[in-house]
Parts: C-alpha cells; sequence; structure tokens
C-alpha cells in the first residue's frame, strides 16, 4: 500500500510563505497523480493544486501564489505557497492517485494525515 507522510503546516502572518512536503512510501507499482486539498472548518475539501507528469493545475484562489512540483525520484511532492492570506488557512493534505503490485493497473486514491495552515492578519 501507500504511506503519505506532510510536513512543513504551522502559523504564518499574512504575507508569509510556507511549503509544504508530502513523501509517499510503501509497496506501489506506479505513483501517478499527486496533489494537494485543503478543508476549513465547516468547509468541503477542495482542490488546491494537483500535478500529472508535467502538467499541473491550480484553484484560482491560490493562481500566482502558490507553486506546485515534484521530486520523482524521492516519490516527493512540494507546496510552496507564498503571499499567504488568513483565507489560506485550513488542514492541507496531500492526496495521489496510485497503483500497487497486486493491481498494477487500477488506481486507487491515497490520503496523508493533514497538516494544519494557520495565517493570521
Amino acid at each position: 500500500q501507500v504511506q503519505l507522510v506532510e510536513s512543513g503546516g504551522g502559523l504564518v502572518q499574512a504575507g508569509g510563505s510556507l511549503r509544504l512536503s508530502c513523501a509517499a512510501s510503501g509497496t506501489f507499482y506506479s505513483i501517478n497523480a499527486m496533489g494537494w486539498y485543503r478543508q476549513a472548518p465547516g468547509k468541503q475539501r477542495e482542490l488546491v493544486a494537483a500535478i500529472t507528469g508535467g502538467v499541473t493545475n491550480y484553484a484560482d484562489s491560490v493562481k500566482g501564489r502558490f507553486t506546485i512540483s515534484r521530486d520523482n525520484a524521492k516519490n516527493t511532492v512540494y507546496l510552496q505557497m507564498n503571499s499567504l492570506k488568513p483565507e489560506d488557512t485550513a488542514v492541507y493534505y496531500c492526496n495521489t492517485a496510485a497503483t500497487t503490485w497486486s493491481s498494477p493497473f487500477r488506481e486507487s486514491d491515497y490520503w496523508g494525515q493533514g497538516t494544519q495552515v494557520t495565517v493570521s492578519s
């Protein structure tokens, strides 16, 4: 199976920056799409950014401020967050679509445990 471990959350003032990391480990056949979602209190979980191959996509609310990148050799995805705003406050979850040796052609979704990002005004 696939385990995702996130790091890099914390408390930052508005206008500041944070970098989130998510490392995938376990016995998997392939790691395909990787991305970040977030969930603020009382709101639904939403996609922040995703990367598949070299193609990235972002939520409109973070375009120009956040950058997603990936190190395939380390099975790690990063989210560089700049010009943070109080409305970016949420728990950020790493997600990947991966296949396993027992099911090499069937993707499954895997989630990290979440990391808290708090932006103070």
